[in-house]
C-alpha cells in the first residue's frame, strides 16, 4: 500500500462484545445484543425482531442484573479492552493510538470512527476480539464498523484482522495460563489434574452453515496442548440459552461426565475469551464451580484470563506489526 500520509498515527481498533457499565444499563444492553439479526434471529422475521427483543430483555433483566451484582455491579470488558489497546499501542510505538469499539454498549464503533476522524488518523488496523471466526460475532462486529466508518470517515484505510485462533504467540501465552493454573493444585495433584476448554456456546445452525468456529476452537486446544505436553484434556461449550439446538457438549455436562469417571481434579480453560467478564467471573467462577464441588469434584480450578498479561499484549502487538508490513 502507497503511504499517502506517513506521518499521521496509525489506529488500532479493538472490537469486541461490551457489557453493562452499571446495573441499570443491564436490561437496554441485552436488548441491543437481542435485536442483532447476526447474533440471534429471533422467530416471525426482522419486523418483529426489535419487538421480541425487548420483551425478552425485560424478562430476563432481573436475574441477569442480580449475576452482574454479584461480580461487582458492572462488566470488567470495557476496562480490560481499554488496558489491552493502550498496552498493544505501547509495544508499537508512538505512531500507534488505541481505540475500542464495542458491539451492544459504550464506547459503540460510531465513537471510535468519529474519534479517529478528530485525531488524524487515516489509516487503521481493525483487530477482532475474537481469535475464532463466527458471523455471529466477529461477522456482526466487523460489519458494524464497516457501517460506522462508511458513514462518518469514509476517507479511511483499513485492514481487519478477523481471526487468529493459530497466531504462535497467543498459542505461548494460553499455554502459559493453563501452566498457572495448574499452579493452583497442590503439587502432589497436578499430574491428576484434568484440563477443561470451555469455548463460548453457538447455536448448531451456525457451524451446519458453513461458520468456521468449532475447527478454530479444536485447532486452538491443540495447539495449546501441544505446548503443554501429552496431558488428558476435554472440550465443552458454554453459555446456552433459549430452546435452538447448541453446539455439544455443553460444558456442564463434562463436568457430570469427569464426576461421574471419579475425577477429583478440574482445571477449567476458558479459550474463547480473551479477558475476564460475567462468563468467567461468574458462570465458571461461581455457578460451575458450585456445581463440579456438589458432584463431588473436590478441586476445581479456573486458568486465570489473558486480562493484560505482558507475553498476550506483546503477541497481539506482533499480530497488528504483521498486518501494517504486509499492508505496506
Amino acid at each position: 500500500m502507497k503511504d499517502d500520509n506517513p506521518g499521521s498515527p496509525i489506529g488500532i481498533v479493538l472490537l469486541n462484545m461490551g457489557g453493562p457499565d452499571a446495573l441499570e444499563a443491564v436490561e437496554p444492553f441485552l436488548y441491543n445484543l437481542f435485536s442483532d439479526r447476526d447474533l440471534i434471529q429471533l422467530p416471525l422475521g426482522a419486523l418483529l425482531q426489535k419487538p421480541f427483543a425487548r420483551l425478552i430483555s425485560r424478562r430476563r433483566a432481573k436475574a441477569v442484573v442480580e449475576n452482574y451484582r454479584a461480580i461487582g455491579g458492572k462488566s470488567p470488558l470495557l476496562h480490560w479492552t481499554s488496558v489491552q489497546a493502550q498496552g498493544i499501542a505501547a509495544r508499537l510505538g508512538s505512531a500507534y493510538r488505541p481505540y475500542v469499539a464495542m458491539r451492544y454498549w459504550a464506547p459503540r464503533a460510531d465513537e471510535a470512527v468519529a474519534r479517529m476522524k478528530a485525531d488524524g488518523v487515516e489509516r487503521a488496523v481493525v483487530l477482532s476480539l475474537y481469535p475464532h471466526y463466527t458471523g455471529a460475532t466477529t461477522g456482526s462486529s466487523v460489519k458494524d464498523f464497516r457501517r460506522a466508518a462508511a458513514a462518518l470517515h469514509p476517507g479511511l484505510k483499513y485492514r481487519v484482522i478477523e481471526q487468529w485462533y493459530d497466531w504462535p504467540g497467543y498459542l505461548d501465552a494460553l499455554a502459559l495460563c493453563v501452566r498457572r493454573g495448574l499452579e493452583r493444585f497442590p503439587e502432589d495433584l497436578r499430574p491428576l489434574v484434568q484440563i477443561l476448554f470451555s469455548a463460548h456456546a453457538l447455536p448448531q445452525k451456525f457451524i451446519d452453515r458453513g461458520d468456521p468456529y468449532l475447527e478454530h476452537v479444536l485447532d486452538t486446544t491443540r495447539g495449546v496442548m501441544k505446548r503443554l505436553g501429552n496431558r488428558s484434556w476435554r472440550l465443552g461449550f458454554q453459555s446456552r440459552s433459549g430452546p435452538v439446538k447448541w453446539m455439544e457438549p455443553d460444558t456442564v455436562e463434562v463436568l457430570d461426565q469427569l464426576a461421574a469417571e471419579g475425577r477429583q481434579a478440574v482445571l477449567l480453560v476458558p479459550i474463547s475469551f480473551v479477558s475476564d467478564h460475567i462468563e468467567t467471573l461468574h458462570e465458571i467462577d461461581i455457578e460451575y464451580r458450585a456445581h463440579a464441588q456438589a458432584k463431588g469434584i473436590a478441586h476445581f480450578e479456573r486458568s486465570p484470563s489473558l486480562n493484560d498479561l505482558p507475553e498476550f499484549l506483546a503477541a497481539m502487538a506482533e499480530l497488528v506489526k504483521n498486518e501494517v508490513e504486509n499492508w505496506r
